[in-house]
This record gives structure tokens, C-alpha cells and sequence, in this order.
């Protein structure tokens, strides 16, 4: 099984961190964001992980050549320009070869998410595409049909919502968790060139009629580090199991 980390990001958000820190090297329990996610990959499956890299290139591939995570085959994708996430992935396109679906997933997120069952739910609906969701605060949010599929989205700062097709009065309202299973069907499809995000490929497809679907994750343990105030949060959650 084969998965990709999104890690290219520049955290401005962190800085002044990671003007020096790539944000796949912040520290959070003792490990770096890059070790819990490929650790938690490793787990559920993968053996073989690509990492895409723009900011401080150099000290992830350092890192991850003197420490890494055992058993898992890397590779790199260098973006001299950042390409967001759908570009990123196009890119990286080469790396998905074998035919299966595989993990996307953002280097800033944590969480205890099922992932072999989100896989298992992915290849048993014939998604085009798998999205982990739940209820909560976020600005950017996905709207899904009353079947679990997406039909739209949200910017809640500017009361604006983009349909993929019919709006959906009974849409529900959920936040995506930045982790994905993706089936490499997908990969010929993105027709968008240069730095793209991949959610605006999704809304093109489904109106299309492609099916990417909702895998809701409310109960499990979700952060994201974006921002300095998450980052600490979730530094005092993993002391207290501690």
C-alpha cells in the first residue's frame, strides 16, 4: 500500500517557527509531525510513502535520512514552486503506478482516525475518492448529499456556497479532516494545470457525476497545527496521556 504526505507547505501561520522549521519537523510529544503521520501510515498498512517538499527541502530529506521510520520505502517530490495540494499531487502521479488506492494525507494533521477502515470503506463504495469529515468549527467547509457524497462547499467568512451540480437542500455540513484515500483512477482526471487545490478538482468531478464520498471520523481524536494556539493544544493533550 502506497501513501502520500503533503509536507510542501511554508506554516506562515507558525512563523516565526518555521522560518526555520519546516512544519513536518515541529515537535509535538516527543516526535515530529513527519514521524507520527508516517508512523500512523506504517500502521495501517502502507510500505511505501512520497513526500512532497518546498520549504527547508533540505533538513526534511536530512532528517528522514538519518532517522525515518523503519520499514517504510521513500521518495521524494521537490516542488521549486509550491503547487497546492491537487498539483502536488499531479505531480507526484508517477509515484501511483501499482493500480491500488492509497492515502493522502497533510503532514500538520494528528489524529487516532481508523485508517484501515476508512481504506475498507473507500474500496468497497467504488469511490473515485474517500474523505475524512466531522462536525466542527471550521471556515471552509464540505457540503455532502443525504447518500454521503459531495455535492458542494461552503466559505462561511463570506456566506458563500459553490454547488457541483443541483444544490441539495438537506446537504449536511461537515469539516474535512485533511486525510484522504484516493483511487488512482483520479489521476487522469485532473485536468487542472500548475498549482491547483485538489478540493476544487473533487467539486468538478462530482458534478460530473463521480462518486467522492464522506468517511465521518467524529469520534476520533483530530488536530490540526496550522496555527500556534491548535500547536499547543495538542502539545498539552499528548503530556496529559503521558
Amino acid at each position: 500500500m502506497k501513501a502520500m504526505i503533503l509536507a510542501a507547505g511554508v506554516g506562515s501561520r507558525l512563523r516565526p517557527l518555521t522560518d526555520s522549521v519546516p512544519k513536518a519537523l515541529v515537535e509535538v510529544g516527543g516526535k515530529t509531525m513527519l514521524e507520527h503521520v508516517m508512523q500512523r501510515l506504517k500502521q495501517a498498512g502502507v510500505t511505501e510513502i512520497l513526500v512532497n517538499l518546498h520549504h527547508l527541502p533540505h533538513a526534511i530529506m536530512q532528517f528522514l535520512g538519518t532517522r525515518g521510520v523503519p520499514g517504510l520505502r521513500l521518495e521524494f517530490s521537490l516542488e521549486p514552486e509550491i503547487l497546492d495540494t491537487g498539483g502536488g499531487l499531479k505531480k507526484a502521479a508517477w509515484f501511483f503506478g501499482d493500480g491500488k488506492p492509497f492515502f493522502l494525507h497533510n503532514v500538520d494533521v494528528y489524529s487516532d482516525l481508523d485508517l484501515p477502515g476508512m481504506y475498507r470503506a473507500h474500496d468497497s463504495g467504488k469511490h473515485l475518492a474517500t474523505l475524512s469529515v466531522r462536525k466542527r468549527a471550521s471556515d471552509r467547509i464540505l457540503l455532502f448529499s443525504p447518500e454521503g457524497l459531495l455535492c458542494g462547499r461552503e466559505v462561511v467568512s463570506e456566506g458563500r456556497r459553490e454547488w457541483a451540480a443541483t444544490p441539495v437542500a438537506d446537504a449536511e455540513r461537515l469539516a474535512f479532516d485533511g486525510v484522504h484515500v484516493i483511487s488512482p483512477a483520479l489521476l487522469p482526471m485532473l485536468r487542472e494545470e500548475g498549482a491547483f487545490p485538489i478540493m476544487s478538482a473533487y467539486l468538478r468531478l462530482a458534478g460530473q457525476g463521480e462518486k467522492i464520498a464522506a468517511f465521518r471520523s467524529d469520534t476520533s481524536y483530530w488536530k490540526d497545527i496550522g496555527r500556534p494556539d491548535s500547536l499547543q493544544e495538542l502539545r498539552r493533550d499528548l503530556a496529559s496521556r503521558l
